[in-house]
């Protein structure tokens, strides 16, 4: 317990004999004046007396010892466990205003423990601290090691017990149903089938694909389908919460069955409250990375196309001569038997010829397009369209309005068969559906010029991953937001600050998390019940200036 030893400023202020003190030494000689200030002040900085020489650090025996003018040699002839030491810490007490904790303060403690710590806090030793602390503050010695560990064990397991009675008893009772459910007995309890709700819950995502969409697209329905009360964990600290959903996590249905029940179905919701933060992150995370990869496969399939394909013909002003001679000269003959064997290579070269005026700039575009395009309609689109059913977008700002409009309009068409929007509809436009892409957007018909639901919809697509904001339940994208606090303000805080000499910090503090993808996003908003508000900031795409802007919010005040 002694630790290492304590520096000059240590020993002058926490070991030095003041002038009231020394009346008490006054009478005392040898082992007995030096044991007595040691006890003394021992006891004055930890708030309980030391078990033997073992617990003095070496340094604070010669500076006390240089104090009271005795050997610290003779130290070693005093009894730590007689009727002298009994005496002589009745003795401080007394001076000291301390008295003994019997079983009642103990009770007392475990109590308060329970109540103004215990549910906030779950870690034994920080708990443990408190419970010191709280005894200097009662004026009472602090109990025995093992008194001590008992009280902070009791009041850990009465607060878990408070809070999921207290949890349980939110829970509507369809909700609770359909907890129980998820641990029912009829499922193999050691290899959970694939196709179990809690499995499907704990797993985690796979890799960037429509089926790892598809798949976090109908586990958040099924967190949600749940239906937890939003204000359910709103009074209970983030690190409970999050300590609960690790315990459920790694349990199987058999081990949740033997719960008490209202810890077991506290588990459950803690485990899908924390889960359903999660998927819509992890929801954000792919649609963000589909769209690049979309966007980078139809440029690396034209491009290995087009290279695949391509010769540069050599010589053409040759080919062209030969073709006029040969033409100029039998006139009335057939192409294949005067142009082509006319040129060297035959016909062959006159195809390469020709690819090769076609492959230059706009039709690479178009190719491109045409590709990106087959894309967003074919494979991607099943997924991509459940993924505006679960997620909603936001922005309170002008400029990427269009957006909105348009995905609300992709929306209300998901289930419609149409090649055309309908001639009255409303159709936002923006700089990114214009120039190379109007052929995809627009068509002239019979009866005018139509917007082409198709293009409509997988040009919007990709805007969903720009400057708008995702409306969901988020975690990882969000900043944190200050939990509401019970019991007096600051009580937990105060001696992990003291310790460290740090001046308290605001619990909501602002911060800002850049996520995987370049994408930073930011709490802005809570309201009640209402679900979290997250920024997607900027460009998602990686690179330093991705990097730079994320640096420059982060130490924005």
């Amino acid at each position: 317990m002694s630790g290492p030893d304590p520096d000059l400023d240590e020993l002058v202020e926490h070991w030095t004999l003041l002038d009231d003190e020394r009346d008490l030494v006054a009478g005392k000689r040898g082992g007995t004046r030096l044991a007595f200030v040691l006890l003394l002040k021992f006891f004055i900085r930890h708030g309980v007396f030391p078990r033997g020489r073992r617990d003095l650090p070496d340094a604070a025996v010669e500076f006390v010892a240089r104090q009271v003018k005795v050997e610290p040699g003779e130290l070693g002839l005093y009894d730590w466990s007689g009727r002298t030491i009994e005496y002589h810490r009745a003795q401080i007490r007394r001076h000291l205003g301390f008295r003994e904790c019997s079983v009642e303060d103990l009770e007392k403690l475990t109590g308060w423990l329970a109540g103004e710590v215990g549910e906030r806090e779950r870690h034994p030793d920080v708990v443990r601290q408190e419970l010191l602390a709280r005894c200097r503050e009662q004026r009472i010695e602090s109990p025995a090691e093992g008194r001590v560990e008992r009280a902070v064990r009791s009041a850990l397991r009465q607060a878990e017990q408070a809070l999921t009675v207290r949890i349980a008893a939110r829970l509507p009772a369809g909700v609770a149903d359909r907890l129980r459910a998820m641990v029912a007995a009829g499922a193999e309890d050691e290899d959970l089938p694939e196709t179990s709700v809690l499995a499907l819950v704990k797993s985690v995502p796979g890799n960037v694909s429509l089926e790892s969409m598809l798949t976090e697209i109908r586990k958040l329905r099924t967190v949600q389908a749940a239906g937890l009360p939003g204000d359910l964990f709103d009074d209970v600290a983030p690190k409970v919460v999050a300590g609960w959903r690790a315990r459920a996590s790694v349990e199987s249905p058999s081990h949740l069955r033997e719960h008490p029940e209202p810890l077991m179905l506290t588990l459950l919701a803690a485990l899908l409250h924390t889960r359903l933060r999660e998927i819509t992150d992890t929801l954000v995370d792919l649609l963000i990375s589909t769209v690049h990869r979309i966007g980078a496969r139809a440029d690396r399939k034209v491009t290995e196309e087009l290279v695949n394909a391509f010769k540069r013909v050599t010589g053409k002003e040759n080919i062209l001569f030969a073709i006029a001679e040969a033409s100029l000269g039998r006139p009335d003959d057939a192409v294949r038997q005067v142009v082509f064997p006319a040129v060297s290579g035959g016909e062959q070269t006159l195809r390469e010829l020709v690819h090769e005026y076609k492959t230059k700039g706009p039709v690479y575009r178009r190719t491109v397009q045409t590709t990106l395009k087959a894309s967003y309609t074919n494979h991607y689109r099943r997924g991509l369209i459940e993924l505006l059913e679960v997620l909603e977008f936001r922005s309170n700002n002008a400029t990427h309005r269009p957006v909105l409009d348009a995905l609300e309009l992709i929306g209300r068409y998901a289930g419609v068969r149409l090649t055309y929007y309908p001639a009255g509809e409303t159709v936002p436009t923006h700089k990114g559906v214009l120039g190379d892409w109007t052929p995809l957007v627009f068509a002239d018909t019979t009866a005018g010029r139509r917007v082409v639901r198709g293009g409509v919809r997988d040009l919007h697509l990709p805007g969903a991953t720009g400057p708008v904001a995702v409306q969901g339940d988020l975690g990882r994208w969000c900043g944190p937001v200050a939990q509401p606090r019970r019991g007096p303000p600051g009580r937990l805080r105060g001696p992990p600050r003291r310790a460290l000499r740090r001046p308290a910090q605001a619990v909501g503090s602002d911060r800002v998390h850049r996520g995987p993808a370049r994408t930073v996003a930011h709490r802005t908003r809570r309201s009640g019940r209402g679900p979290a508000e997250a920024w997607v900031v900027g460009d998602p795409r990686p690179g330093q200036a991705g990097r730079d802007q994320a640096d420059r919010l982060r130490r924005r005040p």
